[in-house]
């Protein structure tokens, strides 16, 4: 099983890893455009009027500019330690257990907009880059897509997908039995199932909680929806393709 996570705009500074190698990170096919994305966001922070308006920041926000300056040279440390907000708080990696986080060295990865797909441990830097930016003479979705697309085919097994859409666009996943998108939806008071906002996040990193503790590789959809129901969580199937496969996973929060 690999669960697929979305990034978070903040990020927490500092790290006591040593300078980025992409060579070092999970999916090292993606190197190659890993160092021409790292490269054209270093290149841009040179200029911080181009930086600003590439990635649309706020005056209280320069201080990303001096962050992707220094992103090829600057401290790393662990993904799932370097992101903050709702999802990551709610996540809440520091209060891991030690087998939980090796768990999700083997089954986490986030999707980051400057290099790609990542393993939970992987040693990264601060940096400033979403879906959406754009860099001088990249469009990331096309950047990046075919070469993750590639990559995630090659996963076997769960493929759980708990990106937001502008990350999953970034590098689909596989036409497959076991590849799923996973929505977090809420019941109103009418009965009828509706998407979160903010407790979107929070539920998804929950959730994301849960699967690291509990440790189960799961084989299956199947697996995993058992140990859903076992453990007091709803999750059910969501969308189906025309052929029967699952596609989409409802989690109701």
């Amino acid at each position: 099983m690999l669960i697929l996570l979305p990034p978070s705009e903040t990020k927490r500074d500092g790290g006591d890893g040593r300078a980025l190698d992409t060579a070092l990170l999970r999916f090292p096919g993606l190197s190659s455009s890993r160092n021409d994305c790292l490269g054209a966001l270093v290149s841009l922070a040179a200029d911080e009027t181009a930086t600003v308006k590439a990635l649309k920041l706020g005056p209280k926000q320069l201080g990303e500019v001096q962050r992707n300056r220094v992103a090829a040279t600057s401290a790393t440390m662990p993904a799932i330690d370097r992101y903050t907000g709702v999802l990551y708080d709610a996540l809440d990696a520091a209060t891991l257990p030690a087998d939980a986080r090796r768990f999700a060295a083997e089954h986490l990865v986030v999707h980051s907009a400057l290099l790609g797909p990542v393993g939970a441990l992987d040693p990264i830097p601060a940096y400033r880059l979403s879906h959406d930016s754009r860099l001088p003479g990249f469009v990331l979705k096309r950047h990046w897509a075919v070469p993750v697309a590639r990559e995630l085919d090659a996963v076997q097994g769960v493929l759980l997908d708990l990106r937001s859409e502008g990350y999953a666009a970034l590098g689909p996943l596989p036409d497959r039995a076991g590849a799923v998108y996973l929505r977090v939806l809420t019941v109103g008071d009418d009965g009828r199932r509706r998407a979160l906002n903010h407790f979107n996040k929070q539920g998804k990193g929950r959730f994301t909680r849960a699967l690291l503790e509990a440790g189960v590789d799961h084989p299956d959809l199947d697996s995993l929806l058992d140990w859903a129901r076992s453990t007091g969580w709803v999750l059910d199937v969501h969308a189906r393709a025309d052929d029967g496969r699952v596609t989409e996973l409802a989690l109701v929060v």
